[in-house]
Order: structure tokens, then sequence, then C-alpha cells
């Protein structure tokens, strides 16, 4: 009998936890071609200043960046009602941030959570108490 590998995180977006106030997490698809799957599987990717948007009913990763210098959008695979609820926070004033991507089995999915945006004291207050967490201020 076949055991499931953990899914591992090809990269994190470090900096969607610092500037968003992250709520329910997703996971979805991706519409990729082969040499967008081996630059992932490499580890050539980064999340940072990436978003996603809903055009046309659909899903979209804008800002993927890839290999040396190569933005790209793409599609992401979800289901309709989906992106329905997500279209319905987009709406409240909530944004939509990718959070990592995992490609440890056989397809490449990507987290995606609704976010809203902190304040500048807030991200002072986050760096606050990681600060407290790693014992500087005691």
């Amino acid at each position: 009998m076949k055991q499931k590998k953990p899914q591992n995180s090809v990269t994190v977006n470090r900096k969607a936890h610092y500037d968003y106030r992250l709520g329910d997490e997703l996971t979805v698809g991706m519409n990729l071609s082969g040499p967008e799957v081996r630059l992932i599987r490499d580890h050539h990717v980064q999340l940072k200043g990436s978003f996603v948007t809903i055009r046309n009913n659909e899903l979209w990763l804008n800002n993927l960046t890839l290999g040396a210098d190569t933005v790209r959008n793409i599609k992401l695979l979800a289901t309709k009602k989906q992106i329905a609820n997500l279209s319905k926070e987009r709406v409240l004033g909530s944004t939509i941030v990718p959070v990592k991507l995992l490609g440890g089995e056989r397809y490449i999915k990507l987290v995606i959570a609704v976010g809203k945006g902190k304040k500048k004291y807030d991200k002072r207050e986050t760096i606050k108490k990681r600060d407290i967490e790693r014992g500087r201020y005691t």
C-alpha cells in the first residue's frame, strides 16, 4: 500500500504574514507548462510581490517570478463555489494573497489566503511579539 508523502513546501511568502492579517486558507491547482514546472521543482521561484486577482470568474496569480527575473501571470484552478466565496470576501475589502507553493507530490499546488492589510502600528506590534518570543525583551 502506498503511503502519502507530506507536501514539501517549495517556497513561502514570508512577507504576506508581515503585511496582512491572514484568514482562511485555500489550496488551489495551477495551470502550468513544462518549463514552468521544472523551474518550480528546481526552486527557481519567488512569491514575493505576487498577488491573486479574479478576472472573468477565474483566479489569476500575477507577478510570479520564475527563473531569472521572468514574471508570469498564471491561471489558478478552483471551483466556482470557491471563486464565488473569494469574490465575496474581495468585495468586503479583503485581499487574496499567495502564502506558499507546494510541490512535493505529483501536482504543484498554491496555498492562498484571504487577508486584511495591516497598518504601520500593527506591523510594529508584530515585530515586538516576534522579538519577545525570541527572548530579546525579557
